[in-house]
């Protein structure tokens, strides 16, 4: 493929997305397997432009509006060309040959623009805080009372890309020997500063294509999620629920916990999530799971079940304004009606999976957001609601046993930031039935 036919595959490619509003990553994963003659190096190519004018979304749509232009996603191509790459007009212009495959050449507005933002940086002093940290500017006074004056420290680092974590499955491998598997294949991983389980790739590869990954030693995750299944601290021989497994990755680590022995329960209410995770769990050699599809939090099989667990996992489902390092156009679809929502149904979920947990047992919940009415707030109501059935285990405690070292919060709650932990935005709130 072409430059210019990489470009133009990356503007058609940013128009569905706008056009669907959908998960960038699905849109982008249907395209490219619908266009089987785009070959890995251009998927790769136009992988990296199209990702980065999402993380740019807000930057560049303020300049362009400056400028007296629309922020259609040519535009936006177009520009990123010019303030990222440093391009020159005449070069862009090359690149705009029309054609099957191409894009339309520039017309005199556009080379105005292209001359008009040449030189131009990508940041302004003129830019409202939102803009230049990349997030709604309806969130920001939530944010604000999270984070207050690290606001802007934790949003740039919310801005750039991620590091590669993996998770090394303890059923198969320990941390030096998938080290050392992945070193022979030319990747250079260095353990990660907290999770015990974790190594950190600088950069993002085709993790598909490498032995360990196909061996089931090492799967991707966040070193903030594996923290979060190993603060649930699952024993050989327990009854455990995760129960908002969704694709399977803390089930994982709850199954690699228990050594392969006891009853861990896979709870989900979408069952193509909960299909996702078959690969997965056969891969990874776990074989003490069974999968639970729910019709809604509060299925009968809860009420079945309840005060049989030792412990109950409850990654809740919430606004993901941790993972924006990932999902860089998760927060433009997100709205406040829509977090009131995910409020209302995670203290729902909340109170039914507490159900299961036995005297003396553990229930802990998590949430990938940094919202305070999604992780300290929903926590409060939980205990004021339960009265005297739940007490709180405070975060330190566990750590020093489920995952060594020096705890870097001072609790009750885990709270982890992209800036202070270099890891995804987690909470997390242990708690233990009386």
């Amino acid at each position: 493929m072409t430059p210019e036919g990489r470009l133009a595959t990356t503007v058609d490619l940013l128009e569905e997305i706008v056009r669907q509003n959908r998960p960038a990553d699905v849109v982008a994963g249907a395209y490219l397997k619908a266009r089987r003659y785009i070959g890995a190096k251009d998927r790769r190519a136009i992988s990296d432009r199209l990702w980065g004018v999402l993380r740019r979304k807000a930057r560049v749509e303020w300049i362009l509006s400056v400028c007296g232009r629309p922020a259609t996603p040519r535009l936006r191509v177009l520009a990123d060309l010019i303030l990222v790459d440093r391009m020159t007009p005449e070069a862009v212009s090359a690149l705009c040959k029309g054609g099957a495959r191409g894009l339309e050449p520039l017309s005199s507005e556009d080379w105005a623009l292209l001359t008009q933002l040449k030189g131009r940086e990508l940041f302004h002093h003129e830019m409202p805080a939102w803009v230049r940290g990349e997030y709604p500017q309806w969130i920001e006074p939530r944010l604000t009372a999270v984070l207050g004056d690290r606001l802007t420290a934790e949003m740039g680092a919310m801005r750039d890309e991620a590091p590669v974590d993996l998770r090394v499955n303890r059923l198969k491998a320990d941390r030096e020997t998938v080290q050392a598997a992945l070193a022979a294949e030319g990747l250079v991983a260095q353990p990660t500063p907290y999770s015990p389980l974790g190594l950190r790739l600088p950069a993002r590869i085709a993790l598909s294509a490498q032995g360990a990954f196909r061996d089931g030693m090492v799967e991707v995750q966040d070193e903030g999620s594996q923290l979060l299944a190993l603060l649930a601290d699952a024993r050989p021989g327990q009854s455990v629920v995760d129960f908002c497994a969704g694709a399977g990755g803390k089930t994982l680590v709850l199954a690699a916990a228990m050594e392969n022995k006891g009853r861990l329960v896979a709870c989900d209410v979408n069952e193509r999530r909960a299909e996702q995770s078959t690969l997965r769990l056969r891969r990874a050699g776990v074989h003490n799971v069974s999968r639970r599809l729910l019709e809604s939090e509060t299925d009968k099989w809860v009420k079945r079940h309840a005060g049989t667990f030792d412990r109950v996992l409850v990654d809740a489902p919430c606004s993901g304004t941790g993972t924006w390092r990932r999902n860089p156009d998760a927060k433009w679809r997100l709205t406040p009606d829509s977090v009131d929502h995910l409020v209302g149904l995670q203290a729902s979920i909340l109170a039914s999976a507490a159900r299961l947990t036995r005297p003396g047992g553990r229930l802990v919940y998590a949430t990938c957001s940094l919202l305070a009415e999604e992780n300290e707030r929903q926590v409060e109501a939980f205990l004021a609601a339960q009265g005297a059935q739940f007490r709180t285990i405070p975060v330190p405690e566990v750590w020093a046993t489920t995952v060594g070292g020096d705890c870097p919060v001072p609790g009750p709650w885990l709270r982890l930031f992209p800036e202070r932990h270099h890891t995804d935005g987690f909470f997390a709130a242990i708690f233990e039935r009386t």
